[in-house]
């Protein structure tokens, strides 16, 4: 800078200003804090054995060398509680290195040149790690009965208007595959993640006009005509993976309770008659009193083990309670739509899923997805191979031979 004409400097001043807080815009805070906890821990490991953290001028074996046993210390959980950690924990630190060097400096040194694949060696470490870790114990989805269970207690007389918002919410998170960050708050308020949660502005209502053609209600509808919507919307501003704008509709199943578009409803009337303006998020509530408050992930996690306690999912379903937490809304959500013959394009646009990680929620161990297999694959289909001459001659040893063989006697024979 102080080589520029000064007539220059405050222009290009503010460019570097509008670079710097476009890059930081561009970061989560969550993976920045992740990146800056394993970049100061690697710089302590590497700082005894004389080497520059950012493995400038460093030799290949000496450079791997180090990396692997940063890799080995971060295995035993070192910089943890001391427990063993797995091996996604061990790569996100050997990724957390590895980006910061790149944003200094002109190349990634954990990774081979010209690629985005981790140096043999490291990669082979972490596979390792992988074949001996313990399998995952994912969340099992739940049907929507916890929920309307849920519905049915809250709106019971003399019930809170805490229950009630919780109810409602589990019942459009259900329907609408939401993440448990776009309809609640966490118990400890934090910057860290993009999801932007639902406010009172981004539910919109549609009823059916006397042609049954669908029309948007105006915001300021009666109450009666948005309890009795044909469809809602919900629009997302932001969300985990970077999709914004989306909306999401559903329609009326036509049940005056169990339905998500009767449940935003409720939460809909509840804001509107307490004052709430457009950017309420959609998981507060006002009790009688005056108090306010908002849902939060706990709130949420609590209800559906109880509920889930009361319907006997353990003994019942199989389906252990200590298993059954806030995420299994949305994957319940897309086992029904999947055992209910959606396809997986369906599914996907519905849960705003960039990829096909969606089917990591379908849960092949549900005794539904195996139903009829058996009688199925019982059936004679009668198959001839047509490939039966081509690659090996079986002509010489079948042309003289009787179609029509007597199979007891070919076992007597």
């Amino acid at each position: 800078m102080d080589s520029l004409p000064a007539h220059l400097r405050d222009s290009y001043a503010r460019d570097f200003r509008l670079a710097d807080d476009a890059f930081y815009s561009g970061r989560l805070e969550a993976t920045s804090r992740g990146r800056e906890k394993y970049w100061n821990h690697w710089q302590k490991y590497s700082a005894p054995v004389g080497v520059d953290p950012y493995l400038q001028g460093t030799n290949f074996q000496k450079r791997i060398r180090l990396l692997s046993g940063f890799a080995a210390r971060v295995r035993t959980g070192y910089y943890g509680n001391g427990k063993q950690v797995k091996n996604c924990t061990v790569s996100s630190a050997i990724t957390a290195v590895g980006q910061t060097i790149a944003l200094a400096c002109d190349s990634n040194p954990t990774k081979i040149v010209g690629s985005e694949r981790l140096l043999p060696r490291l990669q082979i470490m972490l596979d390792g790690y992988r074949k001996v870790d313990p399998a995952t114990r994912k969340k099992l989805p739940v049907h929507s009965d916890v929920p309307e269970l849920l519905v049915e207690t809250a709106y019971q007389h003399g019930r809170t208007q805490r229950q009630r918002a919780t109810a409602d919410l589990t019942m459009i998170a259900f329907y609408y595959l939401l993440r448990v960050g776009e309809y609640t708050v966490k118990g400890s308020r934090n910057n860290t993640k993009q999801t932007v949660q639902f406010k009172y502005e981004d539910v919109t209502f549609f009823k059916k006009n006397n042609r049954g053609e669908l029309r948007c209600l105006p915001r300021d509808a009666p109450a009666n005509l948005i309890s009795s919507a044909d469809g809602a919307t919900l629009k997302l501003d932001n969300q985990k993976n970077g999709w914004k704008g989306v909306c999401v509709y559903h329609e009326s199943n036509g049940d005056a309770w169990h339905c998500p578009v009767r449940a935003l409803a409720r939460r809909h009337i509840h804001l509107r008659e307490n004052g709430a303006d457009t950017k309420t998020f959609l998981s507060a509530y006002y009790e009688d009193k005056g108090q306010h408050g908002d849902i939060t992930n706990e709130d949420v996690s609590k209800a559906l083990k109880a509920a889930a306690t009361v319907l006997e999912y353990a003994t019942m379903k199989g389906i252990p309670i200590d298993r059954i937490d806030t995420h299994l809304l949305r994957s319940g959500g897309a086992n029904a739509l999947s055992l209910s013959g959606y396809s997986d394009t369906q599914i996907q646009k519905m849960g705003r899923w960039r990829g096909t990680t969606f089917k990591e929620y379908i849960r092949e161990e549900l005794v539904c997805f195996s139903e009829g297999m058996s009688k199925s694959m019982k059936t004679k289909f009668n198959f001839v191979n047509i490939a039966g001459n081509a690659f090996n001659t079986i002509t010489d040893d079948l042309i003289d031979r009787e179609y029509d063989v007597n199979v007891s006697a070919a076992y007597a024979a």
